[in-house]
């Protein structure tokens, strides 16, 4: 029996984890790093810009919609382009453009010229982290796909800490401009090394370039039979090549529908709670009385939850599985989001902000950077993945005004509210229409949405053990 006749996620998922796994995820995970880093060292070059006289208020309103705008854009056309071009081409291709644009705006002769540089930023941090989570699924075995998935989403969610760091060391000696340089000449340097990286053997078959992924396959075999005999693989269908090629319609037929749906409330959920909720929490704290030193003091300490509730979903989304961590995370974010309002005491109160923001990012670990890519098929896996992110990137843009809103009439209370509403709706949707991933081939759950167990029939016959 030829090789190809297994499938290229027989031959992967069957696979130890090599240094071959690990170059792949230094690769993907410096990309998303950046991505991170360029995001948030927003609000320390806004702040000094305003300081400096370069910028006001309505011009940074500008910056940020610049932001948000390019961002929903590049989670469309990443989706498009990953599917249609390979993971490999819209990675490059997507890495250059923020990396380029990033340089273009420390070179930037006024705000105008700033705000349009930041859309181009945007586009490339949109695209980045739709195509970052779904090439790393595609390479990693199922037994810990949960795993890397949530490192890489620590690895990403580390940049706030170093952004914030360095903002507080380079702005004040070498101005904000520097920012943008380390920034650039990072994305530049990572789009070098990338240059070596190998496109998904999944993708190449799912278009019917078997030789070439035959190729690649062969290669990391090689490297990790030296370590020893690998298992043989468990002879399953491989993905076949479509014969005409789905447009972006097909996550939205029957067959696809509920997923789509559910993974888009996933997504909305996660912008509503970090843009509604997080990222306000400095302005809430201030109106509720507390001093500005006092309010950013307090912030920082809640904002330890992001690489915490990170680190937890590295642990539980193998072990308890994606619904379970799913539904888990959005229901201890209900009852602490309840509790909120009511917490008067300082310490309650940064223990229970503390709770919210690991509960958010624990969900952002196992849901947005796992589970919406596990979803679909390989040839559909980027769209349906651009779509979902697209509607929380619609969100992101609605969000601000219906915080504005919601304080306005009812205080914290009604922004709260938001985030609870939001979050009963992903455990609802979860529970009905989500699919058990954990320990799944990505072929399987396509096929089939995997078993109640969490544990394909293929790995079942192959002897594994959730």
């Amino acid at each position: 029996m030829s090789s190809m006749t297994i499938g290229a996620g027989a031959r992967l998922d069957r696979m130890p984890v090599t240094p071959f796994h690990w170059r792949i995820l230094g690769l993907v995970g410096a990309g998303m790093f950046l991505d991170g880093f360029e995001i948030y060292l927003t609000g320390g070059v806004l702040g000094v810009l305003v300081k400096q006289g370069w910028s006001n208020l309505e011009f940074n309103a500008h910056f940020i919609s610049a932001t948000f705008v390019g961002m929903l854009l590049g989670a469309w056309f990443a989706g498009i382009f990953g599917d249609r071009y390979g993971r490999r081409y819209s990675y490059q291709l997507n890495l250059l453009i923020f990396g380029l644009a990033s340089l273009a705006g420390a070179m930037a002769p006024s705000m105008p010229y700033l705000i349009a540089a930041r859309f181009f930023m945007g586009l490339g941090l949109g695209a980045e982290i739709v195509v970052g989570y779904v090439t790393l699924a595609e390479f990693v075995p199922p037994k810990t796909r949960g795993r890397w998935l949530a490192g890489l989403s620590i690895v990403t969610n580390s940049s706030l800490f170093v952004a914030s760091f360095l903002g507080f060391l380079v702005i004040p000696t070498l101005g904000w401009r520097a920012m943008f340089v380390i920034s650039g000449v990072g994305a530049l340097i990572v789009w070098y090394l990338r240059k070596t990286m190998p496109e998904s053997p999944r993708w190449l078959e799912s278009k019917g370039r078997t030789e070439e992924a035959d190729r690649i396959l062969s290669a990391i075999e090689a490297e990790a039979s030296r370590r020893g005999p690998l298992p043989p693989p468990v002879e399953t269908a491989p993905a076949q090549a479509v014969a005409v090629e789905r447009s972006v319609g097909a996550v939205f037929s029957k067959e696809f529908l509920t997923r789509t749906i559910m993974g888009s409330i996933i997504c909305v959920a996660i912008s509503v709670g970090v843009y509604g909720l997080v990222v306000w929490l400095p302005t809430f704290l201030i109106k509720q009385g507390f001093s500005v030193g006092t309010s950013l003091g307090y912030t920082t300490l809640m904002a330890l939850g992001g690489p915490f509730g990170a680190l937890i979903g590295y642990f539980i989304s193998d072990r308890l599985g994606r619904r379970a961590s799913l539904i888990g995370g959005a229901l201890v974010c209900i009852v602490l989001s309840v509790l909120y309002p009511y917490a008067h005491n300082a310490a309650l109160f940064i223990a229970i902000g503390f709770g919210i923001v690991t509960a958010i990012y624990a969900i952002i670990a196992v849901g947005w950077a796992l589970y919406v890519p596990e979803l679909y098929p390989t040839d559909l896996r980027m769209r349906g993945a651009g779509v979902c992110n697209t509607a929380g990137r619609l969100s992101t843009i609605a969000t601000p005004y219906l915080v504005v809103t919601a304080f306005t009439a009812y205080g914290v209370a009604g922004v709260v509210g938001l985030v609870v509403a939001m979050m009963i709706l992903v455990c609802v949707s979860v529970f009905f229409w989500g699919p058990e991933t954990r320990m799944q081939t990505l072929e399987v759950v396509a096929v089939d949405g995997g078993d109640a167990f969490g544990a394909s029939a293929a790995l079942k016959s192959a002897g594994e053990r959730p």
